[in-house]
């Protein structure tokens, strides 16, 4: 069985998931009466959100699966996809650095798609560009900067803007008192919202560890 009471809060974040990919994978982690779902967006985003009951464990199955189990008031778990779930999370220990009100994200979030549908309609400086290449440069663009205590920048970009705002983790607009914080985990930022957390990982760090008997070096 799924395990889950937070029947209302776990299909808000499964409908909205599915609208953005209906063939997306949601992994569930248990902890205690607890269970966090958790889901990768198209550009490379995890998102996630803390619902009630003890769930199944730790287990991944297709979002549209499991939807169509709570929208029916089933319990049953659909059948477990582990070997897709091909993401490391991000670790333990955030830093909280700065509250940003909701609205400021919001404002940001409908800013940028409305450049991207004024460029895919008219070019750009009168040049026909494409819209998955503009796109992507909205994706990347920093949205907004804060600073750690340290007075480290950090550069929140505009995929966190638009994970936050495009799963309802904001919440109903207009609601000024909302707020949002901006964390930090090793080389991970986040953006934890009313209804949800996004996280991005901002640098892959490699070690390069010589062998001294490959034939290569």
């Amino acid at each position: 069985m799924h395990g889950l009471r937070g029947v209302a809060d776990a299909g808000a974040f499964l409908a909205r998931l599915t609208r953005i990919d209906p063939g997306a994978v949601v992994r569930l982690r248990s902890a205690g009466d607890r269970t966090g779902l958790w889901a990768r967006l198209p550009w490379g985003v995890l998102v996630t959100r803390e619902v009630a009951g003890p769930g199944p464990g730790d287990v991944t199955v297709s979002a549209t699966e499991l939807l169509a189990v709570l929208t029916r008031g089933g319990d049953d778990l659909p059948a477990r996809h582990d070997d897709r779930w091909r993401w490391r999370l991000p670790p333990s220990g955030a830093r909280a650095v700065e509250s940003i009100a909701a609205t400021e994200l919001t404002r940001l979030a409908t800013a940028a798609a409305g450049t991207l549908r004024e460029v895919a309609a008219g070019g750009l400086a009168g040049r026909a560009v494409g819209q998955r290449a503009v796109r992507d440069a909205l994706l990347d663009h920093v949205a907004l900067v804060v600073t750690e205590a340290d007075g480290q920048r950090v550069e929140v970009p505009q995929r966190l803007v638009q994970a936050v705002f495009r799963m309802g983790f904001l919440g109903p607009s207009g609601v000024d008192a909302a707020q949002a914080r901006v964390y930090t985990a090793r080389s991970w930022v986040g953006i934890s919202a009313p209804y949800g957390v996004a996280w991005l990982p901002m640098v892959d760090k490699l070690t390069v560890v010589p062998i001294g008997n490959h034939p290569k070096g």
